[in-house]
């Protein structure tokens, strides 16, 4: 036993000693920032524009890497096995983290924040055919002609999530119809198959503003810049009603601290960048700069929050 403590504290001590000098040299080599999804979606965007300013900053390349595949849960892992070293890093969905663990078996990630650099709301329309214009209307609608069928790409999405969160709270029901993706949901809600859908709010504008389709509320707990005339939910009779979709930096689950500070300084320069804000901006991301600390508690609160509605509309990842 005695043997053991020592040989343990001996390798505590050695860890320390290589992980300090891991620290004061990094970075010397390539980072690469994976994105669980495929190329040219906010993810991807976000990603992109993060790792050409860090480029700059930390005078090594940043590359991203896209592993899109079962619900951002391949990339995840992915980097969860990687060494924690700073070097393959993680931009995920926060309900990657929060509620796949719940309907996927077997899930389960080594991952450390860094920071949740933006988050992006949802956006609650109807097809014009819908004669609604507010919440309660559309409450009341939903009420009268439900269960009530819309469109998500696919289960443990944000467009999933929050309706399923809204009929809770609103107590009217659903038909979930899952897609391969938002391109072929727009054409069937702009067609009438359906009649309502939570969407990116950026995706939506579009159609809002030509009249093919008719925005309701935004789910997150502010307006959003590029809809300031469109309500939230919130404030629409369902105070504390709230979800975003966080875009969250991470990495290996034992990467030293001095790393974690350095990545997470970098980022919160490269936030602040007026080309940055702008374009963020534009694509409906809200920058929000946490610490790592502030994610991590985001993240256990959220996953908290999550289990009991997942268990409430029996979530699974076979359906």
């Amino acid at each position: 036993m005695k043997k053991a403590a020592i040989y343990a504290t001996t390798v505590a001590v050695f860890m320390s000693a290589s992980a300090v000098v891991h620290a004061q040299s990094f970075p010397d080599q390539t980072i690469k920032i994976v994105v669980p999804a495929a190329a040219g979606g906010p993810l991807d965007i976000v990603a992109r524009a993060i790792s050409d300013k860090m480029s700059v900053t930390l005078k090594q390349s940043v590359i991203v890497e896209n592993r899109a595949g079962a619900g951002g849960n391949i990339g995840a892992d992915f980097v969860s096995k990687s060494a924690p070293d700073g070097y393959t890093l993680l931009l995920a969905l926060g309900s990657t983290l929060t509620v796949n663990p719940a309907i996927y078996k077997d899930i389960k990630f080594n991952l450390r924040p860094v920071s949740i650099l933006t988050s992006a709301t949802q956006m609650l329309v109807v097809h014009p055919s819908v004669p609604v214009k507010t919440v309660a209307e559309y409450v009341a609608w939903a009420k009268r002609e439900g269960p009530i069928a819309y469109g998500h790409a696919g289960n443990g999405t944000p467009a999933h999530l929050v309706m399923e969160y809204f009929r809770l709270r609103a107590g009217f029901k659903t038909t979930p119809v899952a897609y391969r993706g938002s391109a072929p949901l727009i054409t069937d809600l702009l067609s009438g198959q359906f009649k309502t859908a939570f969407g990116a709010t950026v995706g939506l504008i579009p159609q809002v503003e030509d009249g093919r389709l008719r925005a309701i509320a935004i789910s997150s707990d502010v307006r959003s810049p590029l809809a300031p005339n469109v309500p939230t939910i919130a404030e629409s009779g369902y105070p504390g009603f709230r979800l975003e979709s966080d875009f969250i930096l991470l990495a290996p689950g034992q990467t030293p601290d001095a790393v974690v500070a350095t990545l997470e300084k970098t980022v919160q320069k490269e936030l602040k960048e007026p080309d940055i804000v702008e374009s963020f901006r534009k694509q409906d991301l809200r920058i929000v700069g946490s610490t790592p600390e502030f994610a991590a508690k985001r993240i256990v609160d959220e996953t908290a929050a999550w289990a009991g509605i997942i268990k409430e509309i029996g979530l699974k990842a076979s359906q």
